[in-house]
């Protein structure tokens, strides 16, 4: 990933479907600071106010918006070592 073009991309995976919900997979991939991360994101379509008969477009735009988001305003901790 040196090149920059590919660093924090955010590429659209599937839609898949459960029983509860509907939802768009991304998959996170980037490097920050020395340290390469990879993620997966899914984002419940009625999170981002869409609904299955809207234009795929529209979903996938939605629900990357609203995955980016919470991605980067997440705070991860360690589990440690003891967890193990």
């Amino acid at each position: 990933m040196s090149d920059l073009a590919d660093n924090n991309l955010v590429r659209f995976k599937n839609i898949s479907k459960k029983k509860e919900a509907i939802y768009a997979n991304f998959k996170v991939k980037g490097v920050k600071g020395g340290v390469n991360f990879s993620a997966s994101i899914s984002v419940d379509i009625s999170a981002a106010e869409v609904h299955a008969g809207d234009v795929l477009e529209k979903i996938i735009e939605e629900c990357a918006r609203i995955g980016v988001k919470e991605f980067a305003k997440a705070e991860f901790q360690f589990e440690g070592l003891t967890a193990i």
